[in-house]
């Protein structure tokens, strides 16, 4: 790994070293993993879907039924990431270089993103998902199809209010908007409609990203065609003059919103740098929505491999307790083992108590402000265990990380909280750099474990999210704004009192302040607004002030990005 500024300048870029690799045809890439030719829908040479009809032999005829489940997840992060996917590439890697056959999962890149600020999903350095620039751009078209079945649904909503209405949809209780795969913050909130015959009834609308929309969770959590058909139609878009629910079903969008999302649902198959196979499927936010890739990529690769990686966003309050709670419940399964993504840079962005992050500051050596941040970390690291799993810190190493302060982190991991830990190079090394964090990790999806979810299902909604509020973000108390409490006795009238909770919170503090850094104490978690996504199967429980489309930052990566006359590009990281 570079040790220096300097040499991080030499440093390579993702695109660059993503082109200097020579793949191999992905289906000479899953071909050792009993996947056949005949079982994919080829997109190319390097890129595949795997066919409808393929999953439910590949899930019952797998080598590996009980393969060993690693979730990577985080500590809070600093607004540019810490590495969780590169360490989810490099541990398949890692793992397939110690012997074990492993497969990835991870989820699909949103163009918000890539071209925002936090750049795309593909990894990066020698542990990247291959080819990058396609992953992270248009790859197999499925934001796009999911984008197009969610205005569906819209526009179908506003033509039955303009035709007669016989639904009796109340006009301001449509709770459906419209979705874009773009950070663009103008069309957050929006009228539609300017009346008369040619435009349509007037009401107020706006939009989301499209990976906030229930249709994504319930692509990313359906098992089969028929099951997404059920779910699209059970979604609720909007409510009539009496308060009952109206369905995509009711509307009579779920055949054709179904049909946009076939393909969709077929799982991406490509390799990494070191030819690893890998899923990059789904791709719902954690701090919106659930968080993880698909229900079947990860059902079909755990059931193919010895060793299945897989992520859940953002920091383990988010995606961990989500995955733990919401996924393993739908998807019948439980972790081995959790390995949790540390960074020197982010226990500073902590330590300093920095926001927004001064990103110059981080860079600097500084062990005490490392030592000042643990308690974040520790945070979460008790979080995870009280899910009764195995944890695993992984140090991801940046450029201006000194060995003391790594050591300083693996000591204390080690030494202070009693768990497994290891520096992790694979950014600059690719597998090798994963070595030590594989031992680990192995020994410990071997240890006993007692995975338990938080809450019980059949609890009420408050002790749901009491729960989360108190066990996982620390909260001293919670407290319900008048639209929430009615929101619990609608939702428990409607029979949506038995159901997971899925809770929407900034990503930037383990509370509901983005500017609270560290493990805060002795605050009172904010509750505005419970909806359901009736699709998903779960709760929506709004904290905070989650923008469920952001917008551009002063100076967007999407400005540095170019492709010359020959198609190279330049600026994707």
């Amino acid at each position: 790994m570079p040790s220096s500024d300097e040499e991080a300048v030499s440093f390579p870029t993702d695109y660059e070293i993503a082109q200097s690799v020579d793949k191999n045809p992905i289906q000479d890439v899953v071909e050792p993993f009993g996947i056949e030719e005949g079982d994919l829908d080829l997109q190319g040479e390097h890129i595949a879907k795997i066919k409808l009809d393929a999953i439910n032999r590949l899930r019952n005829e797998g080598g590996s039924d009980d393969g060993n489940l690693i979730l990577v997840t985080g500590m809070t992060p600093t607004p540019l990431g810490e590495g969780k996917t590169v360490t989810t590439v490099g541990l398949g890697q890692a793992f397939n270089q110690a012997g074990k056959d492993a497969f990835i999962a991870v989820r699909e890149p949103s163009l918000g993103p890539v071209f925002g600020v936090k750049g795309g999903a593909a990894g990066g350095g020698y542990s990247q998902v291959l080819p990058m620039e396609d992953i992270n751009l248009h790859f197999t078209g499925d934001l796009h199809a999911l984008t197009s079945a969610h205005n569906l649904i819209s526009t179908m909503v506003d033509n039955h209010i303009k035709q007669g209405n016989e639904l009796d949809i109340a006009v301001n209780s449509v709770n459906w908007p419209r979705a874009l795969d773009m950070n663009d913050r103008v069309l957050r909130e929006t009228v539609i409609g300017l009346g008369g015959e040619v435009t349509g009834v007037p009401r107020e609308d706006g939009f989301i990203l499209t990976a906030a929309s229930e249709l994504m969770a319930v692509l990313c959590l359906s098992d089969s065609l028929s099951d997404l058909k059920q779910r699209v139609a059970q979604i609720i878009v909007a409510y009539d003059e009496d308060n009952n629910p109206v369905t995509a079903d009711d509307v009579d969008a779920t055949g054709a919103v179904s049909l946009l999302l076939k393909d969709a649902l077929q799982p991406n198959l490509v390799q990494t740098i070191e030819g690893t196979p890998a899923f990059v499927h789904g791709g719902p936010f954690a701090n919106i929505a659930h968080g993880t890739n698909s229900l079947i990529a990860d059902d079909v690769a755990s059931n193919l491999s010895e060793y299945l990686i897989t992520e859940a966003g953002f920091g383990s309050d988010l995606g961990a307790e989500k995955f733990m709670n919401i996924v393993c419940r739908f998807g019948d399964m439980e972790p081995d083992a959790v390995t949790i993504v540390a960074s020197v840079r982010a226990l500073k962005y902590h330590g300093l108590d920095m926001w927004p992050a001064e990103v110059d500051a981080l860079k600097e050596t500084d062990i005490q402000a490392v030592k000042d941040g643990f308690a974040n970390l520790d945070k979460h690291v008790t979080n995870l265990q009280k899910f009764g799993v195995p944890v695993v810190v992984s140090v991801n190493r940046f450029p201006s990380d000194t060995d003391a302060e790594i050591a300083a982190v693996v000591d204390h991991c080690q030494e202070e909280l009693g768990v497994r830990a290891a520096e992790s190079n694979v950014f600059s090394d690719g597998g090798e750099g994963g070595l030590e964090l594989v031992d680990h990790l192995v020994e410990a999806a071997e240890s006993e474990s007692d995975f338990s979810p938080l809450y019980d299902l059949d609890t009420s909604i408050k002790h749901k999210i009491e729960t989360v509020a108190k066990e996982v973000y620390g909260a001293d108390s919670v407290q319900y704004q008048s639209d929430a409490e009615d929101d619990i006795e609608q939702m428990t009238d409607l029979g949506f009192d038995d159901v997971p909770i899925c809770m929407s919170k900034t990503f930037h503090s383990l509370s509901d302040d983005a500017s609270l850094k560290g493990a805060p104490d002795d605050w009172t978690l904010e509750i505005g607004e419970i909806y359901p996504s009736a699709g998903a199967g779960f709760l929506v429980v709004l904290t905070g002030d989650v923008l469920t489309l952001p917008g551009l930052p002063a100076r967007p990566a999407a400005a540095d990005m170019d492709v010359d006359e020959d198609g190279n590009v330049s600026g994707l990281f």
